[in-house]
């Protein structure tokens, strides 16, 4: 398998003091923690991080705190996308000086919505200028673009660190379409907590997760169980798990993630404009939602 980056990773969130600047003591703590709780590896400045908002400078230091936190216990996954192809590689190169990346993840171009001809150019030309495994992510919701299974397979089958698709679609049809058409080392994770068994069960190897930060470890022994024909077992823990897969993305990610860390005494619940923190009820809903989870 050219992918090693294991089954879980967690798409960890940027901690932040109250006045919005990054908190990297409790960054290097997080990292350590998750590293010790289920993730195998930790995907830093994704979505779930507030890469939009975080600047170029501060995704380096970033990376660097993450890596020295977790040192050999985690692999580290650096997010690395944009909408504009030259932009991408730029920022790769930065990346690929610092030596301490173990991944790229890079999403299909948002907002300027190419053709699948244009998504596999874009990724084509990512992959001839770096050398480092790269994850491609398709999310349609906030791409407004699908990249279809036979775009995936085609740069799957011609770059060999093209390694793994982050699958964030509920179509169950592109995972079987994506497990046929791709090379059998080629790995596909799913890109949504609620959908990690379901996908399994058709071929996914694994989540890049937002809950994983909360249930590694119940996570992980989901996907293990299934692996190793505890189908019960996993799907009991899918149950249990459910509604915080669910409460988690009733707010914009990572608002509510970041609110239960912030509960857990973690991190502090800081976020960055555009994203405002939940009001009094919505936190108390949230807050009971994760006291009622037993596993």
């Amino acid at each position: 398998m050219r992918c090693n980056l294991g089954e879980v990773i967690t798409a960890m969130v940027t901690p932040m003091d109250e006045r919005g600047n990054i908190d990297y003591e409790a960054l290097e703590k997080l990292a350590s923690y998750l590293a010790d709780n289920g993730s195998d590896a930790i995907l830093v400045c994704g979505t779930t991080g507030e890469s939009p908002t975080v600047s170029n400078s501060e995704k380096l230091e970033i990376l660097s705190s993450v890596k020295r936190a977790v040192n050999d216990r985690a692999k580290v996954v650096m997010g690395a996308g944009s909408n504009s192809t030259e932009t991408t590689i730029r920022f790769i190169k930065e990346v690929e000086r610092e030596e301490l990346a173990d991944a790229l993840l890079t999403v299909v171009p948002y907002y300027n919505k190419p053709s699948q001809s244009g998504i596999y150019a874009h990724f084509a030309t990512i992959a001839k200028e770096t050398t480092l495994p790269l994850i491609m992510y398709n999310i349609p919701s906030r791409t407004g673009v699908n990249m279809l299974p036979d775009t995936v397979a085609k740069l799957a089958n011609e770059f060999k660190n093209i390694v793994a698709l982050k699958q964030s679609c509920p179509d169950m049809d592109m995972i079987s379409e994506l497990k046929i058409k791709c090379p059998k080392d080629f790995v596909i994770y799913s890109g949504d907590d609620s959908l990690t068994l379901p996908m399994i069960s058709i071929g996914a190897d694994g989540v890049i997760s937002v809950a994983s930060h909360l249930f590694g470890k119940e996570i992980k022994s989901m996907i293990r169980n299934f692996k190793t024909g505890e189908i019960v077992a996993a799907k009991n823990m899918h149950a249990a798990l459910f509604p915080i897969f669910k409460k988690l993305f009733f707010a914009p990610n990572p608002v509510p993630v970041k609110t239960l860390l912030g509960y857990k005494g973690l991190i502090k619940d800081t976020v960055r404009l555009p994203l405002v923190a939940l009001n009094c009820e919505e936190k108390e809903q949230l807050i009971s939602v994760y006291n009622s989870i037993t596993v």
